[in-house]
């Protein structure tokens, strides 16, 4: 029988949190029953497996950082959008460390399918259209600001920036409108 006051929900959530605080790589069902002070046998009528525990918070997560790029977005064309877009993921970030490393993890296509990876996918398509690019630029650009957006991002949380000025929201700055000047000016295919 489940104890009481555990859902997958909850578990899910709790795992989120263990996740910003310790790092998403030590996020397994025994580290979340030390959390609730219980066996890791009675989080299992709730969770499979640790695969499954990591797979609903990377699925959290995502859900999450898309509602935030949504609502920093709402309203917004061209270089205000690109800003408010890269900006939510940069602040999702640095904010819920944890988490963001679990929306990098590897889902099956099936459940990629069914998460929030293609709301991701659908706004930056919809900024993309502002910038008047079309198939198979637009693909393109999608993977040049995932590329961009997650290389910064991780550099700058591993304390890369940390050394010397500039101030790396300085940095973050002028590269979104360096991307900006790029999308605006994409180059005609060879």
């Amino acid at each position: 029988m489940p104890r009481a006051g555990l859902t997958p929900e909850r578990l899910t959530r709790a795992g989120a949190e263990l996740a910003d605080e310790v790092g998403f790589d030590q996020v397994t069902v025994s580290a979340l029953a030390r959390r609730f002070d219980v066996k890791a046998a009675s989080l299992y009528s709730h969770v499979r497996n640790s695969q499954d525990l990591k797979t609903r918070i990377a699925l959290l997560a995502l859900a999450e950082m898309a509602d935030r790029a949504a609502d920093a977005v709402a309203g917004r064309a061209g270089k205000d959008a690109l800003a408010a877009f890269a900006d939510a993921y940069r602040e999702y970030a640095r904010e819920h460390p944890g988490r963001y490393a679990a929306a990098r993890f590897r889902l099956d296509p099936r459940t990629a399918a069914a998460g929030a990876g293609v709301r991701h996918s659908q706004m930056t398509r919809a900024i993309l259209r502002g910038y008047d690019l079309t198939e198979p630029d637009q693909t393109h650009a999608v993977r040049l600001l995932g590329s961009v957006f997650h290389g910064y991002v991780s550099l700058e949380a591993s304390g890369g920036f940390s050394h010397s000025p500039p101030d790396s929201g300085e940095s973050w700055r002028r590269i979104v409108d360096s991307l900006d000047a790029l999308l605006r000016n994409w180059p005609a295919e060879p």
